[in-house]
């Protein structure tokens, strides 16, 4: 049984499950994850959509919910007799049910640390007494759970094998493909993947996105998530010029002049990119409350915690507003020495995140746990 909640976990267990499969043929595989997972051939119980719920208050309102599907996940492991379970990121969720799971004497296996290192640094005994083992995607992370006595092991960052495996289209092709306009750069929106924080963010965002571009002769292009309806997006961005574009991510993020990204996985692939970019990040301000009492650190931007200085400005909660976004970018962006040397600190991003075949370590990781049950 694979589990995960997010877009990037569905990537993440996607590339996953096709290791798997081409290692062990006959593995029946299912779990909670995207159309990726289920494409690449898991049995899906719960679409990830369903689970897409974010910060405390949501959690709470969706408790009868959450308890149905843990529910049903137990009565399968149960009737399938399912020997092993992995766990993909998701830790509201997924640190819960391996409570649950590890009476049924079931391997449990962590793959995508939740980032416990960054707060609620308790749960980590939680993690050590649950989990059989984690399996990493950053250096760092193996000395924080190997001082914790946690079995691990670094397999290295997934995205890697997904961006050298992409099949770019040129920058005319890609120009010509969405009639953008040929003698203006692109200024990229990434708001995210869940209608919630993109309720949050993307007003104040797409309004000083349209400022910037006016100042600086750009144009704008929201990278739209395929859960998310571009109506909605037109409808929070009401007077507002922008054009969506699907699926094409890493085109974007190769040719935009600059980026303005939610906190998230997309900022580690942007500075893979090597893409000047300032990270946002809103929620409801209860959430917002009760999370700022547990991080430990000064920085959520992913890029910024991987190279461990703040290398891109970070707009959280009230500072993330339309003034302050068009502040720090035209700021960057008219600066060419600051812009420059933006890029030159994210060229770091690509060493650190290891050379590819993450998904082949860590499926020989999980078939060497799910061979001892």
């Amino acid at each position: 049984m694979i589990i995960t909640g997010e877009v990037s976990g569905d990537l993440i267990g996607a590339s996953l499950i096709k290791e798997l499969l081409l290692q062990d043929p006959d593995l029946k595989i299912t779990g909670i994850g995207g159309d990726k997972m289920k494409s690449a051939g898991t049995d899906l119980i719960y679409h990830s959509d369903q689970m897409a719920f974010l910060g405390f208050v949501e959690v709470v309102k969706h408790l009868p919910f959450i308890h149905k599907v843990q529910k049903k996940l137990i009565e399968i492991i149960k009737q399938e007799k399912i020997s092993c379970v992995v766990l993909i990121d998701y830790p509201g969720f997924n640190l819960s049910i391996a409570k649950k799971l590890k009476p049924l004497g079931v391997k449990i296996i962590y793959y995508v640390s939740p980032q416990i290192w960054a707060w609620a640094k308790g749960r980590v005994k939680k993690v050590r007494r649950l989990v059989d083992k984690m399996v990493v995607v950053f250096p760092f992370e193996v000395e924080f759970y190997k001082k914790e006595n946690v079995n691990v092991q670094y397999v290295g960052h997934p995205l890697v094998e997904r961006i050298d495996a992409y099949n770019f289209l040129s920058k005319d092709e890609f120009y010509a493909k969405f009639n953008l306009e040929k003698n203006k750069d692109i200024l990229l929106v990434l708001p995210g993947s869940r209608r919630q924080e993109i309720k949050e963010i993307f007003p104040e965002v797409i309004k000083a996105a349209n400022q910037v571009a006016s100042d600086f002769d750009l144009q704008v292009v929201v990278a739209r998530s395929k859960n998310i309806n571009e109506e909605y997006l037109h409808q929070l961005g009401s007077s507002q010029k922008f054009i969506t574009i699907s699926d094409h991510n890493y085109e974007l993020m190769k040719y935009s002049r600059f980026g303005i990204i939610k906190s998230g996985t997309s900022t580690l692939e942007a500075g893979f990119f090597a893409l000047p970019m300032i990270v946002v990040y809103k929620t409801s301000m209860l959430t917002y409350l009760i999370g700022k009492q547990l991080v430990t650190l000064d920085r959520i931007g992913m890029v910024n915690i991987l190279l461990n200085k703040m290398v891109v400005p970070e707009l959280i909660q009230h500072n993330a507003n339309s003034e302050n976004i068009v502040a720090e970018v035209s700021k960057i962006l008219s600066d060419e020495q600051a812009c420059l040397a933006i890029k030159q600190k994210l060229e770091e991003v690509k060493k650190k995140l290891g050379e590819g075949g993450a998904s082949k370590k860590a499926a020989n990781s999980i078939l060497e746990i799910l061979n001892e049950s």
